[in-house]
């Protein structure tokens, strides 16, 4: 019977220092203090999920473990005498690996307590790997004060959580904290390209840039996306972008740019179709908004800054961004980028967000066609300042733009930043 499948964000979890993506504060700090033996007692790892929170701990554990003389002259575990294997299977009995949502008492943490005056039976140092230490209650932490103060020579602490302002400042002022920052876009597609190498794939750029993006930072999500993109393929050896587009769901971009711009010219019947015919294929309301949201973003950086570069769009949507970028005011921009950030809680939460997004459709279209303010005030005192042209004037026709720039201040939010 064959092995079973390991996962691609198992299979190439890093196994020291030098294979952690993205942490060079991290590395050069702990790598320094080992090769100097000025250990800190106990260290605390914070960042989203997926950065490496808990594989920097086991590094940190096999690299203090490990029995080849070289590891602590080079700050590197070995990953092949016995204490890293063990450590790498969470199965070495001097590293205990503690899960604090499902430990949160304080007979938990007495355990630990308890065992530390006990020395290493294998390694050199005992460690306590504490995963979501924030899910401690405060008696639990409370019980860990002292200790973690002045814990035994052969002792190391180790916590990694997700929700750091909920660790109590006595346990942060007794601990190094590293903050495990998010990846970018860049650095998590060059992951995933080494990797479909290794395995023996390659992958459209668009359909990385797109997993990438959608991982949010974290690597242990983009490595399951590759994973799930990699089987909706079917494991063909090439993976093209419109694979990813259609396991993500995103919804297709050309057309939600042509609503976009439908958008900005006020063709709301234009704009209503185009809307009807994304949204016959996926009822995602809140996607499309946030689709919406990124192509006005794209298209106000586009207007505002010198070749801007635009990325995880085809090169037909680039040109289209910027085509539209080209034509349109800034202004009108940053007004429709209101009205769609400022819409998106009303239609999350509404029982009928279809509708809702219709209505937004509409009040979008409506506001464009209303001249704009401050065009319209540069003109009106134009023409008062011109005393011939003033007096010549109807006192009816006055009234009709100012009644009209009192209309635009009643419809529109965000008149009042213009």
């Amino acid at each position: 019977m064959s092995s079973s499948y390991l996962v691609l964000a198992r299979k190439y979890r890093p196994q020291n220092f030098t294979e952690l993506v993205g942490q060079d504060v991290l590395v050069k700090t702990l790598t320094n203090a080992i090769k100097n033996n000025r250990l800190h007692h106990a260290y605390i790892l914070t960042g989203i999920r997926g950065v490496g929170k808990t594989t920097s701990a086991r590094i940190i554990a096999k690299t203090l473990n490990c029995t080849n003389p070289e590891a602590t002259q080079q700050a590197k575990a070995c990953g092949v005498c016995d204490n890293c294997k063990l450590i790498a299977n969470s199965h070495h009995q001097d590293v205990l690996e503690i899960d604090a949502a499902s430990r949160t008492g304080v007979d938990d943490i007495r355990e630990i307590i308890d065992s530390i005056a006990y020395s290493a039976v294998l390694a050199k140092y005992k460690i306590y790997i504490i995963d979501e230490v924030h899910m401690l209650s405060n008696n639990a932490f409370n019980a860990l004060l002292k200790t973690l103060e002045e814990p035994p020579a052969h002792v190391k602490f180790i916590f990694a959580t997700t929700e750091i302002r909920k660790v109590p400042i006595t346990i942060l002022s007794r601990c190094q904290r590293f903050d495990l920052r998010r990846l970018d876009e860049k650095e998590i597609v060059n992951h995933l390209k080494n990797i479909l190498q290794k395995e023996n794939f390659s992958a459209e750029d668009l359909a990385l840039e797109l997993i990438a993006k959608f991982s949010e930072g974290s690597v242990r999500d983009s490595l399951s996306l590759l994973d799930r993109a990699l089987a909706t393929n079917n494991h063909n050896s090439f993976l093209p972008a419109n694979i990813v587009e259609e396991m993500l769901g995103v919804n297709d971009r050309f057309k939600i740019i042509e609503l976009f711009e439908f958008l900005l010219t006020g063709q709301f019947s234009l704009a209503l179709n185009k809307f009807l015919e994304i949204y016959s294929f996926t009822s995602d309301i809140s996607q499309i908004l946030q689709d919406l949201i990124e192509v006005n973003h794209r298209s106000i950086l586009t207007k505002l800054l010198n070749n801007y570069k635009i990325e995880g769009y085809s090169k037909n949507q680039n040109e289209k961004i910027s085509e539209i970028a080209n034509k349109i005011e800034i202004s009108i921009l940053l007004r429709v980028y209101q009205l769609i950030t400022k819409s998106v809680s009303e239609i999350n939460f509404s029982s009928m967000p279809k509708n809702s997004f219709e209505v937004l459709l509409a009040r979008i279209c409506h506001i464009i066609a209303i001249p704009d303010l401050k065009s319209l005030l540069i003109d009106l005192n134009k023409v008062k300042n011109n005393n011939e042209n003033y007096s010549q004037l109807q006192n009816n026709q006055l009234d009709e733009e100012e009644d009209l720039i009192k209309e635009i201040l009643k419809n529109f939010e965000g008149s009042k930043i213009l």
